[in-house]
C-alpha cells in the first residue's frame, strides 16, 4: 500500500522545479542573500521569492531577516524523508529484480532438461 506522507510530498514538490534545485545547490555552498540568490535565475524578485517560499515551507531552507536584507540557507537535515523513501523504494525494486532473475534462471534450468 502507497505511503501518503504530506510533508514528503512537499518535499518532492519542492524539488520538482528545476529553479528551486539550483537554488539549493547554491545554498549547499553556504547561505546567501536572496538578491544573490534571484541574480543567475534571470527570474524577477517576486518569482524568486515565490519560488523561496515553497522550500521554506517544505523544510529545505530557513530565512531570516536583518535590515532589508534577507539571507537563505539550507536545512540539509529536511532531505532525511526523501532519502529513507527513495532507500526503500530501492530495496522493492531491487527484491523485484531479484525474484525476476530468479524466474528466469528457474524457465532457462526448466527448458535445457
Amino acid at each position: 500500500m502507497a505511503k501518503h506522507d504530506p510533508d514528503l510530498s512537499l518535499l518532492f514538490h519542492a524539488l520538482s522545479d528545476p529553479t528551486r534545485r539550483a537554488i539549493l545547490t547554491r545554498l549547499a555552498g553556504g547561505a546567501a542573500p536572496v538578491g544573490e540568490l534571484a541574480e543567475p535565475t534571470g527570474l524577477r524578485l517576486p518569482t524568486v521569492m515565490r519560488h523561496l517560499a515553497v522550500l521554506e515551507e517544505a523544510g529545505l531552507i530557513t530565512s531570516a531577516k536583518d535590515g532589508r536584507i534577507r539571507t537563505c540557507a539550507i536545512v540539509p537535515e529536511a532531505m532525511a524523508p526523501v532519502r529513507n523513501w527513495l532507500d526503500e523504494q530501492r530495496q522493492i525494486w531491487e527484491a523485484r529484480l531479484d525474484r525476476l532473475d530468479a524466474l528466469v534462471m528457474t524457465l532457462m534450468e526448466d527448458k535445457e532438461k
